[in-house]
């Protein structure tokens, strides 16, 4: 097989095409620009392309199938001599349900708390030697690439992402996955830029839970109302299997699972966490896996990059940084740290980076998410605004919308930081959120330039 990637040096573009190259396909592809890590992955793989930019010279009839990412645009050079030679075009997430369609398929979707769940699953059948294939959206400890796809395994699982699958598909990528096993861990309103209004939003999931392949299940959050709302009508040829936040006990910062087969310390922390892991726990016992090896393996989970991971930490203070970026996730972790560490100071940053939360229209969805911390910072970069074409937005705004008097707004990065390690970190926790960097900040030794502060 010959495919070739338009974009490839996309977040899950590099990572399928890694898994096809794995595979023994032969892989080419083209973008106008790839930044790290996808480049030295790419470049590990030889599967860098030699010059950025656009080559329709590059596309004939012997290439087996085009894949085409988000990156690109519609008037693509080498999109447009594909459709002019009649080649076989796919989305990544259409392109991995064709590898995949022959397969037991279990799908996470949710607006939160996904990629935690598939890692959580991924974690424990690796541990217990279990063949699967799969995609996710992060990177995990012990797994080399993000996307996983094998001749062998009879099991693939993927997180669910709601957002559009390709400039030519429109559909959201989890409705192309078409699963036997979906898990559902919550609705909250995102990607305003694609639906700008809550209830076309949700909709997308009740798609989602219409594609279920017929005498599969649907494993869901039961505290979620717009999800009791989904499934007010059940489906008779699938089953229904709701979960909540697993029993659990705080000690010495430490949350400790209790089970009727005893106590299990992890080194995970926060009630969403113990919700994925209450998810994660269904699926697997759904494919045949004993509760004492489910739990037994959670315990090593440490987290997904970048969702509640663990920066740096002496016994004065812990850094953490964590994806969040929509409100009821920036508040779900928030609080999360909070209640893990009561008796500390919390000092929460956060970075208004996506395209909703940048939007004027979606800036009361904050209210008070950030009001569990003793200090809060917001920051946002006004250049960012203008690349995306949106409408400016200002301090003030930010500042009424996200409400509080532990507030203060930032739009420079440079002052941000500088403020903040003017502080005193003595018995804190800081807790860094976005889906950026803060404008080219490096956390890892921002982390350490804290924790040092705090000694």
């Amino acid at each position: 097989m010959r495919v070739h990637f338009i974009a490839i040096g996309g977040s899950a573009m590099h990572n399928l095409a890694i898994a096809l190259h794995l595979k023994n396909y032969t892989v080419t592809g083209s973008d106008d620009e790839i930044f790290d890590p996808s480049r030295s992955r790419l470049e590990k793989h030889k599967l860098l392309p030699e010059k950025w930019g656009w080559f329709p010279e590059k596309i004939n009839e012997s290439i087996d199938a085009v894949i085409l990412g988000m990156h690109a645009r519609i008037d693509n050079p080498e999109l447009l001599r594909a459709q002019e030679l009649g080649l076989k075009i796919y989305s990544y997430p259409e392109y991995i349900y064709e590898q995949t369609k022959d397969k037991t398929r279990i799908v996470i979707g949710g607006s939160h708390g996904k990629t935690t769940t598939t890692s959580m699953v991924m974690h424990v059948l690796k541990e217990n030697n279990i063949d699967f294939d799969y995609m996710v959206g992060a990177q995990i400890e012990g797994f080399d690439t993000m996307v996983k796809l094998t001749q062998e395994a009879n099991i693939a699982i993927f997180e669910g992402d709601e957002y559009l699958s390709s400039p030519i598909d429109r559909r959201p990528k989890f409705h192309l996955y078409h699963p036997h096993i979906a898990l559902l861990t919550g609705i909250a309103w995102d990607h305003i830029n694609v639906f700008p209004t809550f209830e076309n939003y949700v909709e997308q999931f009740k798609i989602f839970t219409d594609l279920i392949q017929e005498k599969g299940s649907l494993i869901y959050f039961e505290e979620d109302e717009h999800i009791q709302k989904i499934i007010a009508n059940k489906r008779g040829d699938i089953s229904y299997l709701p979960y909540n936040t697993h029993p659990f006990q705080l000690v010495n910062n430490q949350s400790i699972l209790q089970t009727n087969l005893g106590d299990f310390p992890l080194e995970i922390f926060g009630e969403h966490n113990l919700q994925n892991l209450m998810g994660a726990y269904y699926i697997c016992k759904s494919i045949g896996l004993k509760d004492l090896d489910f739990y037994q393996s959670i315990q090593s989970f440490s987290g997904a990059a970048r969702r509640l991971q663990k920066l740096a930490e002496n016994d004065n203070c812990c850094v953490f940084q964590d994806f969040a970026h929509s409100p009821s996730k920036l508040k779900a972790t928030t609080l999360a740290v909070k209640k893990q560490y009561p008796q500390r100071k919390l000092i929460a940053i956060m970075e208004l980076h996506t395209f909703s939360s940048l939007k004027k229209e979606f800036l009361p969805q904050y209210k008070n998410t950030m009001k569990t911390a003793d200090r809060a910072f917001v920051y946002f970069d006004p250049h960012t605004i203008a690349h995306k074409k949106l409408e400016l937005i200002s301090s003030e705004q930010v500042a009424e919308a996200f409400g509080g008097d532990n507030l203060s707004v930032y739009t420079n990065s440079k002052k941000l930081i500088s403020d903040l390690l003017s502080m005193n970190f003595m018995n804190t926790t800081v807790l860094l959120m976005s889906s950026g960097n803060f404008t080219g900040t490096n956390l890892a030794s921002l982390a350490e330039k804290i924790i040092v502060s705090a000694k």
